[in-house]
């Protein structure tokens, strides 16, 4: 089984995912990622490769990003330490110190036991599948480590975040002043950075979810924990509401009487504004297949084309480098501004979805209202073999769903990348028929997969 999800490497740890693993997997992206030319200049000049990392604040980040920083430091390479940071904090500074490579230590929005390894190539970029496939082969075998004064040394990356502030605060069209904005940061990367940005970019900011201690990133917070927030919102007669993930490269939104706003319908506020001002590339979108129906409906309505990818922002990215496109992202929050970011950015995206609230003076309700939402039903189907997804008995229930939805549905069916389970998705003109077709394709898949 491939070591390399969807987003990285990932698993409970201290189980899956040990120290061990850690340093192997560092010393082995040293070798893979260590020897392109930026790398090859920096020896000429007789100087050492350079990483950045950083890691989220779940407790097994300190041994795990120790582990990483070990591995480095003895395969030659000088590193950056700059402590709890979100991920696309961490990319931005890859590119910003014209680093070698980095790598973030986070589970994204999984539970705290849960952790992760995810690697990012000069630039900040996300790997492609080949160069995962390279290091997971260096995992084994044998390393020439250096001795002597050609080990790495590790530093602490003392002013990582403020660099970080003044790139965002640098992005946006216009400042946020007299917008009251609830910040949910899952207790999480972005507990220090984001309520510090809003404030300096003008708003008035209510913090829930930014006292982390662990062990309670993402626990009944964040965005994918979406009801504290709205109450938040309604409590303190807010505007608006932001939540991330806990490694901030997710937005979610709530409007100001607590109707959630997902990253679909962010994308097309978004993406109507940035055609408004000539900002969006060949006037597209691009959006992974987990995009609501409706979102293709509104970009038809407004002259924007949309490009479909796999699920993973990473195939987002690919899809926007290759066709030059300026805007993409997914349902789950992950939105792409390549004009700013090379990754999905949490705190980039609230900020100037909030931005574009004042830049046009209204609401997000009002905002949102271009895109209507279709009923989707969402079930993830545990303790079966996702490997078999693609059995000939679920095919089948699958096609005749689909003849029967026609144009006004659809269906997606799929193994998770980052999770031991397989998602049915089914779209529908009302939610009790999404419901209804959904239930029976996970009873199938249950049948059909069971381990």
């Amino acid at each position: 089984m491939p070591l390399f999800g969807t987003d990285g490497v990932r698993g409970l740890a201290n189980g899956a995912l040990t120290a061990d693993l850690a340093l192997s997997l560092a010393q082995a992206t040293a070798v893979v990622l260590g020897q392109g030319r930026s790398a090859e200049a920096r020896r000429a000049a007789g100087k050492r490769a350079t990483a950045v990392i950083a890691r989220d604040p779940r407790i097994s980040g300190d041994f795990l990003g120790a582990a990483v920083a070990a591995g480095l430091a003895a395969s030659g390479v000088d590193v950056l330490d700059a402590g709890v940071i979100p991920t696309p904090a961490l990319a931005f500074l890859i590119a910003d110190r014209e680093a070698d490579f980095g790598v973030m230590v986070s589970a994204s929005h999984n539970p705290a036991p849960d952790n992760g390894i995810k690697i990012f190539a000069s630039g900040g970029v996300k790997l492609p599948d080949e160069v995962e496939q390279r290091i997971e082969e260096h995992l084994t075998g044998e390393k020439l480590l250096p001795t002597g004064g050609d080990v790495g040394r590790i530093q602490r990356f003392s002013d990582a975040e403020d660099r970080y502030v003044l790139h965002l605060l640098g992005s946006l069209p216009s400042r946020l002043d007299g917008i009251h904005v609830v910040l949910d940061c899952a207790h999480g990367a972005a507990s220090g950075v984001s309520p510090e940005v809003f404030r300096d970019a003008g708003a008035q900011v209510t913090v829930i979810g930014a006292e982390p201690d662990g062990i309670n990133i993402n626990d009944g917070v964040g965005s994918t924990h979406l009801d504290l927030l709205a109450r938040a919102v309604l409590e303190h007669g807010a505007d608006v509401g932001i939540a991330h993930d806990g490694d901030a490269d997710r937005c979610l939104a709530v409007t100001a009487d607590g109707t959630v706003v997902d990253g679909d319908q962010i994308m097309a506020i978004l993406a109507v504004s940035m055609k408004e001002r000539g900002l969006l590339a060949n006037d597209t979108l691009v959006a992974t297949v987990m995009s609501n129906l409706g979102l293709h409906v509104a970009m038809r309505e407004h002259g924007i084309s949309v490009k479909t990818t796999a699920v993973g922002d990473r195939y987002v990215l690919e899809e926007m480098n290759a066709g030059g496109y300026s805007l993409g992202g997914e349902q789950s929050g992950h939105v792409i501004m390549s004009a700013h970011a090379t990754t999905g950015d949490g705190v980039l995206t609230g900020l100037h979805l909030v931005a574009e609230m004042a830049r046009q003076g209204k609401t997000l309700a009002e905002l949102a209202s271009i895109m209507k939402v279709y009923p989707q039903v969402l079930v993830n189907v545990r303790g079966v073999d996702k490997a078999r997804v693609h059995d000939a008995g679920v095919q089948e229930i699958v096609g005749g769903i689909e003849a029967e939805l026609g144009d006004s549905g659809r269906v997606l069916l799929r193994a998770s990348g980052t999770e031991p389970l397989v998602r049915v998705m089914v779209e529908a003109a009302d939610g009790e028929t999404a419901q209804r077709h959904a239930d029976a394709i996970a009873d199938v898949v249950r049948e059909r997969l069971a381990l």
